[in-house]
This record gives structure tokens, C-alpha cells and sequence, in this order.
């Protein structure tokens, strides 16, 4: 039983585990925000354009009442939620490439004297044309 509550301690203190759980609480947080934008604004603004409240327009077929007023309210929910993912996951993206570039740049590089790459210094391969390169001892010993 030990064992078993270690293994779910580990897994529970994972960054990963952590960082969705954080993702969840906040995604539902803003569902919640983008829904009452959505019922609370747009749809009393579509509503002065249609003459009626928006969330209440509905078409009845024989017994059947279709609201497709809440669906479009839903629909907009929707569409604003991806957006603003969207503009999330691009935001991460470019700070995750500027890490990456200032990682690059702080890697030293040589150029590959066959095809004029820029190779890592450690690299004993070029990845373009896999000429064998020579190692930095062997750059220092022959100049």
C-alpha cells in the first residue's frame, strides 16, 4: 500500500499532471466567462437587430420546437473560446522559439568546409552533406 501511494505521489507531482490540472481550472474559468460575454452582450446586441431576445428565437415543426437561437449563442461561445486558445497556443509558441533562438545562438558553431553549414562544434558529421568533420582537437593540433 506504501508503494502504491509513492507511485501516485510521483505521478501527481509530475509537472505535466500539475500544468493540465492548472489548464482545466483556468480553462473552465474562462468558459464560464466567455459564456456570459456571449449571453450577456452579443446576444442582447444580435437581439436588437432581429427585434427579439436571441437566446429565445426558435422555429416549431409540428411538435418539435428547434431553438436555434441558444445553438448560434452556443455556436459564438464556441468561436470566441477557440480564438482565444488560439491566440494562447501562439503566444507559448513565439516565447518557446525565442527561447529556442537565444539557446541556438549561445551554441558555438563552426561551418562545415564542404557544404557551408553551420555545424554544432561537438558535431563530428555534417547533418547536410555527412562529411566527416574534424573534432576541435584535431582543428587545434593542425593550425
Amino acid at each position: 500500500m506504501k508503494k502504491f501511494f509513492t507511485e501516485f505521489k510521483e505521478f501527481a507531482l509530475k509537472s505535466n499532471f500539475v500544468a493540465l490540472a492548472i489548464g482545466i481550472i483556468i480553462g473552465g474559468a474562462l468558459q464560464s466567462v466567455v459564456t456570459s460575454l456571449a449571453n450577456n452582450i452579443l446576444s442582447p446586441i444580435i437581439g436588437i437587430f432581429v427585434g427579439a431576445n436571441f437566446n429565445t428565437l426558435s422555429w416549431s415543426v409540428l411538435s418539435a420546437t428547434i431553438t436555434y437561437g441558444a445553438f448560434i449563442t452556443s455556436l459564438i461561445n464556441f468561436l470566441i473560446l477557440a480564438f482565444i486558445v488560439f491566440l494562447m497556443i501562439r503566444g507559448m509558441n513565439k516565447i518557446m522559439s525565442l527561447n529556442k533562438k537565444e539557446q541556438a545562438a549561445a551554441a558555438p558553431v563552426h561551418t562545415c568546409p564542404y557544404c557551408k553549414t553551420e555545424v554544432s562544434i561537438e558535431a563530428t558529421r555534417c547533418p547536410a552533406c555527412t562529411s566527416q568533420l574534424a573534432t576541435e582537437s584535431e582543428q587545434s593540433a593542425g593550425a
